[in-house]
Order: C-alpha cells, then sequence, then structure tokens
C-alpha cells in the first residue's frame, strides 16, 4: 500500500466520480480505476458500491476513510513538527566562552535586533573550547588568546587594556599611572577558576619583579564584592572598571593589554543565525573599541 493510492482513493471518496477525481488529479481515468481496483484487492473488500457513472463509499470505505484522513492529517503534523524544528535550530546559537564578560553588554544589544534567536552558551577552557568546536557541539568560540589550529578561523576582537584596581583610600589614588612593582607588597585579589587570565596577571607581577601575595582567590561575583570592600589590590579588564565603577589606575608596564578572540571551523556552513551572530560580535567589538583601552 503506497500513499499515492491512499491519495488517489481519497480524492475518488470526496468526489464520487472517477471521471473528476481523474481530472483533479491530473491522470487517466483507467489508470485511476486500475489503481483502485488494486486497493480493493489488497485490502479484500469493496471500498464503492457504482451506481451507473456515479460512485458512492462502501460501509467499509467510510471506515477506511477516517483512517486515510488521519494517516495524511499525521504527515501534514510531521512536517509542521520538522519545520518547526528545522527553524529552531536555524535560530538557536551555540557558543562557548571563556570568560563570562565577553558577551557582557553584548547580548542584550544582540537579542533587541534578532528577538526569535535563541543563544545556548557555555563556559570552557581554550582546549575544551577547540574541541567542540571541532566536534561540531558548538559553532562560535570566544576565549582570550587566538586559536592556532589549521581547521579553525580566528578573529582577534580587541586588546584589552588591564589595569590595577585601588581600594579608596590607597595613596596612590589620584595618579595617573604608576609601575606595577611598586605594589609588591599589597595584597592581591585574583580570580578563580580562570586559569588562562591567572596565569597572565601572575606572569605581569613576575614581569615587574615579584610574586603576587595573594590574599584572596574568588569568583568574579566575590571577587568585585571584597574589591568594594577595599581588601587589597587587583588586576582587572578596564571595561569591567568602567561598568562596576571601580578605583583603578593604569599601569606603566608593557604587555598590560588582554587580547580576546572569536573562533569557528574553517569551510563549515554556520547556520544563518550564527553568521548572523559572529558579524555582529565583531562589529560590536569594532564600535565599542574605546570602551576596551584607557585612552
Amino acid at each position: 500500500m503506497e500513499l499515492l493510492q491512499l491519495k488517489y482513493f481519497q480524492t475518488v471518496a470526496y468526489t464520487e466520480h472517477i471521471s473528476k477525481a481523474a481530472k483533479q488529479l491530473n491522470i487517466a481515468q483507467p489508470s485511476l480505476s486500475l489503481t483502485i481496483k488494486r486497493l480493493e484487492d489488497e485490502l479484500g473488500t469493496i471500498l464503492f458500491d457504482r451506481k451507473g457513472r456515479n460512485i458512492q463509499l462502501s460501509a467499509s470505505g467510510h471506515i477506511f476513510l477516517k483512517h486515510v484522513n488521519r494517516i495524511f492529517i499525521e504527515l501534514e503534523n510531521s512536517q509542521m513538527a520538522i519545520q518547526s524544528e528545522e527553524q529552531h535550530i536555524c535560530n538557536t546559537i551555540k557558543i562557548a566562552i571563556s570568560n563570562p564578560r565577553f558577551l557582557s553588554g553584548l547580548i542584550s544589544e544582540h537579542i533587541n535586533l534578532f528577538p526569535t534567536s535563541k543563544i545556548l552558551q557555555s563556559i570552557g577552557v581554550k582546549s575544551d573550547i577547540l574541541t567542540s568546536l571541532k566536534k561540531g557541539d558548538i559553532e562560535l568560540g570566544i576565549t582570550s588568546h587566538p586559536i592556532q589550529d589549521d581547521e579553525l578561523e580566528s578573529c582577534l576582537l580587541i586588546n584589552e587594556d588591564i589595569v590595577l584596581v585601588l581600594p579608596s583610600n590607597h595613596r596612590l589614588t589620584g595618579n595617573n599611572e604608576v609601575s606595577l612593582s611598586l605594589f609588591a607588597d599589597e595584597p592581591f585579589i585574583t580570580l578563580a577558576n580562570n586559569v588562562e587570565y591567572s596565569a597572565f596577571t601572575t606572569f605581569l607581577c613576575e614581569k615587574a619583579g615579584f610574586s603576587p601575595n595573594i590574599a584572596f582567590e574568588v569568583d568574579s561575583h566575590l571577587l568585585v564584592e571584597i574589591i568594594k570592600l577595599d581588601q587589597g589590590v587587583a588586576l582587572i579588564p578596564i571595561s569591567v572598571c568602567r561598568t562596576l565603577g571601580l578605583n583603578y589606575i593604569q599601569i606603566t608596564e608593557d604587555s598590560t593589554t588582554y587580547p580576546v578572540s572569536l573562533s569557528w571551523v574553517k569551510h563549515k556552513t554556520l547556520s544563518s543565525s550564527a553568521q548572523h551572530f559572529r558579524d555582529f560580535i565583531i562589529s560590536y567589538y569594532q564600535h565599542n573599541h574605546k570602551m576596551f583601552k584607557v585612552n
């Protein structure tokens, strides 16, 4: 039994006329009659009572028509469900980032512009993000330094200035810039669960001639809370300081910028939503360049 047979039967059942049904179906009348006859033979029952040129559904035909109608309704339902799922998939963007701040501010603007898009965001270390991109688990990844890999494309979004956050009553508050070496004996507040950034800030201190005296190593929420309690100094991206209104000072040492990069798989066709999001991210960082720089 084939769907085409069922469609032919359904059309004949509603027209109650072989010639009219054949015309609607754009097939020869003998072919249609033969199809109905084969269907009846397969079912082992008469589906139509013939009355001259007209035909009517038999008792078996009425029963069969109800089930045939349900079959086509379910097929239509499945098509709608598939289209809905495909649209959902198309509108869903899978992205992983190594630091939540990389999407801060940006995400609300994107949602306002593309309200139907859905974003599934995860947080991971750089190596895990690289693997997820290659496996196809995510479409986009934002990390610190650009990922160097033959299978991936990476775009440097910004080299953000890193500044030193001071207690509000610190003796050096008010200076335009200072050397990090002056803070060798100060208690430092550092970020936990972010190996890349912690390694970077430790590198800055060691380059200035000392190992940081870690007083607090906490997550991003607690870090801000402790900073506001004037419990130490911290090396923080300038955009975070501006957003939270923190007391900061520029440091004179070189290499005090932290790169932020966007990556995706080479030669892979991204969904339209992912493409728009990728382009939006790049554009956002370009247009808001000053937010990430001291001067």
